[in-house]
């Protein structure tokens, strides 16, 4: 389908402001091809199918929108942890906040230097998960990443990795405008677990492309929040070998507009494939979940379980599909997406969807949106639970089931303090 003019001039005008980095000849080839994949998709426009509930005016303009900086006492999400820090600064890598970018069987290094090597294993991988999950549904801001993402890092667990590698983006700038790229490779056998937080710019554009192999696990835990006026699209571009584990899950808890997008693919047998997320919204709040998920092996499993609680007028966006191949049989499918209302002026959309080519699955999807049970709230202030305490409560329980998808209990444990903190500091607001 040809591109209406309004989309070729929004397109050429990000295009114009921006300048592909300079590299070694592979990463200059797939920078190029990703500038022209951008041109031909056009960047996304509200008419778009997968754009029809979010408004992407703020993440297509030349220059990013002022962000306020967040002026609270709360400390950092996984302080308390052990985990190997990689610290950006406004979209840029802060190596005097970092720890070292080494660890048993784990390497680390800079995107940008990365690019400049001859001869490197994240050439079989860079772009490459992008442009694959470009089809069917395009994703133009993913590839408008590969083609200009000067930061980012390249990690590859070649065995079990102990300590979580912690990834914290910092904002600094009421301006900043940051793209990061991230390749990671789970080795055969390997296990690895990656830990984000942070509103890292005014307006931020990430992708992080993981290729799990074989009896390999990845494990991931992301809480975004802090900086409320923040504009922000993550990408996570994601393959699975033969009984390899990949689970991610996400808070978010502020952000005028955030796009997340996970998009995985099963391509061994026996793999697992778990997303989930909470989110709290509170007025100006934008929030949109894009799931797709391809089981193109046998006895695969994957579950999506999103939670939203809005009020004030705050939007959630849920978009999820399960696309089951010819052949993957025994698949095992699983899609919940619920949104808790808390007024009668917040409002969630959803769209869940399955397409199945095979005649042996078990593949489910659900959505639900609602107001608090009024007879569980009777129940607490039956016995003398104030209001907004027993509204807390049964949020929190609202929530449990995406929480419950995070394995490690000391950090699924972090994850509902943090949700408690949030909605006690919003009761005393």
């Amino acid at each position: 389908m040809a591109l209406t003019q309004p989309k070729i001039d929004a397109t050429e005008a990000r295009l114009a402001a921006l300048a592909v980095p300079s590299g070694a000849s592979w990463m200059v080839d797939a920078r190029s091809d990703a500038v022209a994949r951008v041109r031909a998709m056009g960047l996304p426009a509200r008419r778009d199918e997968y754009w029809r509930y979010t408004r992407p005016d703020s993440l297509i303009q030349t220059e990013a929108p002022q962000a306020a900086l967040f002026e609270g006492e709360e400390t950092p999400v996984f302080g308390g942890f052990d985990r190997l820090k990689v610290v950006f600064v406004d979209g840029v890598f802060d190596p005097e906040a970092s720890d070292a970018l080494e660890g048993e069987n784990l390497s680390i290094e800079r995107l940008s230097d990365v690019a400049q090597a001859d001869i490197h294993w994240a050439k079989d991988l860079f772009g490459v998960l992008e442009t694959n999950g470009q089809t069917p549904v395009e994703r133009p801001l993913a590839a408008l990443n590969t083609a200009f993402a000067t930061d980012g890092v390249v990690i590859r667990a070649t065995g079990v990795v102990s300590k979580p590698v912690s990834l914290i983006y910092i904002h600094k700038s009421e301006t900043s405008d940051a793209m990061l790229h991230h390749v990671i490779k789970v080795d055969d056998g390997a296990e690895l677990t990656i830990l984000e937080n942070g509103p890292a710019a005014a307006r931020f554009n990430k992708v992080m492309e993981i290729d799990v192999a074989d009896n390999a696990g990845f494990h991931h835990i992301r809480a975004q929040g802090r900086d409320h006026e923040r504009r922000a699209v993550t990408h996570m571009f994601a393959r699975l070998g033969t009984q390899s584990t990949f689970k991610s899950f996400t808070l978010t808890v502020n952000g005028k507009m955030t796009r997340n997008e996970c998009v995985i693919e099963l391509t061994g047998d026996d793999a697992i494939a778990h997303v989930a997320g909470s989110a709290l919204g509170d007025g100006d709040f934008h929030h949109d979940d894009t799931v797709f998920i391809t089981h193109d092996a046998e006895r695969c499993e994957s579950r999506q379980v999103f939670k939203k609680v809005l009020r004030n007028g705050a939007t959630g966006v849920f978009q999820g599909k399960i696309l089951v191949k010819q052949g993957a049989q025994k698949t095992d499918g699983y899609q919940i997406s619920q949104s808790l209302l808390l007024d009668d002026d917040s409002q969630f959309y959803a769209k869940p969807e399955l397409e199945i080519y095979a005649d042996d699955v078990i593949c489910s999807h659900g959505s639900t949106t609602g107001a608090i049970d009024e007879e569980a709230m009777f129940y607490l202030r039956a016995r003398g639970v104030p209001h907004g305490i027993a509204t807390d409560l049964l949020t929190l329980a609202f929530l449990a089931e995406a929480v419950d998808e995070i394995e490690n209990q000391e950090l699924a444990d972090e994850i509902s303090n943090r949700l408690e903190g949030w909605l006690t500091r919003r009761r005393a607001g």
